[in-house]
């Protein structure tokens, strides 16, 4: 495994070209064709799960070596972060996810995973990257290529970072955890971009404020007290009071949550019972919690508690067997761009790629999280812009809406993005918007 790891990087370190001082576009493009392309089609094939992605942060870190970063490995698991510096200036934080998802691909790519893993849960499972991180991580390579060729553009240092587990949600706190602001130079800002499945491709979205909601997962472990069906007076019935927390959960949005706030909570798993005449003595439920603000989310999870402890005394079970309310480290807090820098970045993208490319700021369509928050919270003092790129061409909308079949969604086997535009205009922004942030003699004249 390693001697063709080596193999492979040493075959894309030999391909990197000169990057030409011109247009940043053009020189996309080249390198997309000269490089990038194969590079994405390897990421593509050889997708790894949360925790686990060795071979991709290997690739990552020989290619962040060879466009001149000092490159640290195994930061909060399997995270890779490079450093680049170039005089004194302001320090901008780049990200791209690199974590697969446990499916089999389903999408008819003749360059689909076949990969198989055994993930940190130890189940063995076929992997796909079935939300992008592939588009991603590519373009972090593209533009930490174009960024060294480019020194003579900007002033400052950029820290380019491969996070492992988004889809775990867990992975931006582990580097967090492991110092990524303390043993690295911390930066006054932080990008990232998600390819969009329910985006054209060739276009941009940037969004003030709000750009993902919180999410927790919770596990709830109901005791009770175990007997023979026909004698349930014999017993306390976790089945019951299980089904009492559920429908009491249905008051925690509605009463206690104003109207104009959103959240969710939703009841995913619930188990108990082995047979028709006994009466378990356990049952165990599993619960999603969104939310778009942080006070609004302690709301909700100090309200599952309250309601899971209250039903277990309702029901006479002593305080020491109380049902067990535990939020699982597959959590963030909601991620919000600030708003000065997002406006101003979608002004520098509107001025470099035009109006039509740039998306207008538009409504939420759903309570999707994105664990990027961690790199943004208020007590860092880290600014965040996180933008989407389209990733399905217009045309595959518009047969859609002439009654085919509809545009995959993320996390499904059918998922598929168009990798060229995906990855160009991706790596292009990127660029863009960290030449803007570290224009010489810049400094912090946008506060």
């Amino acid at each position: 495994m390693r001697t063709s790891l080596i193999a492979l990087a040493a075959t894309f370190l030999l391909s990197a070209p000169a990057v030409a001082q011109s247009d940043i576009a053009a020189d996309v493009e080249a390198d997309y064709s000269a490089f990038l392309e194969e590079l994405f089609l390897d990421f593509h094939r050889n997708p790894e799960l949360s925790y686990m992605e060795t071979r991709t942060a290997g690739i990552i870190a020989a290619q962040l070596r060879e466009a001149g970063a000092e490159v640290t490995e195994g930061v909060g698991g399997t995270g890779v972060v490079g450093v680049m510096r170039n005089g004194e200036g302001p320090t901008v934080l780049v990200r791209a996810d690199m974590d697969g998802l446990p499916l089999v691909e389903a999408s008819g790519l003749d360059y689909a995973s076949t990969a198989r893993q055994t993930g940190i849960d130890g189940v063995e499972s076929n992997v796909m990257h079935a939300c992008g991180h592939d588009v991603h991580i590519t373009s972090l390579i593209g533009a930490a290529r174009q960024l060294a060729a480019r020194r003579h553009s900007w002033n400052g240092t950029i820290l380019f970072v491969a996070q492992p587990a988004e889809e775990r949600i867990g992975g931006a706190r582990a580097m967090m955890e492991d110092g990524l602001y303390s043993r690295f130079p911390k930066p006054e800002y932080a990008l990232a971009f998600h390819v969009s499945s329910g985006q054209p491709t060739g276009t941009i979205a940037m969004q003030p404020g709000l750009v993902a909601s919180s999410s927790d997962s919770v596990d709830i472990t109901i005791h009770g007290v175990g007997a023979h069906g026909a004698y349930p007076h014999a017993g306390i019935d976790p089945i019951v009071m299980g089904a009492e927390i559920i429908m009491a959960l249905q008051t925690l949005v509605s009463r206690t949550v104003s109207p104009l706030d959103p959240a969710v909570v939703t009841v995913g798993a619930f188990q108990g019972g082995i047979k028709h005449n006994i009466i378990s003595d356990r049952a165990t439920m599993q619960l999603t919690v969104r939310s778009n603000d942080q006070a609004v989310r302690e709301t909700l999870l100090e309200g599952i508690a309250r309601i899971a402890e209250n039903v277990g005394r309702m029901n006479g079970m002593p305080e020491d067997r109380l049902p067990e309310v535990e939020v699982s480290t597959e959590s963030t807090p909601p991620t919000i761009n600030d708003a000065d820098l997002a406006d101003r970045l979608r002004g520098v993208f509107v001025g470099s790629l035009g109006e039509a490319v740039v998306l207008p700021p538009t409504e939420q369509t759903g309570m999707g999280a994105e664990d990027f928050a961690y790199f943004v919270q208020p007590d860092t003092g880290v600014r965040g812009a996180y933008f989407s790129v389209g990733g399905t061409p217009q045309a595959a909308f518009d047969a859609a809406e002439a009654g085919g079949l509809p545009v995959p969604s993320h996390h499904s086997p059918l998922f598929r993005v168009d990798p060229e535009p995906s990855v160009r205009l991706g790596t292009e922004a990127m660029v863009i918007a960290v030449l803007d942030l570290l224009a010489p003699m810049s400094g912090e004249s946008d506060d």
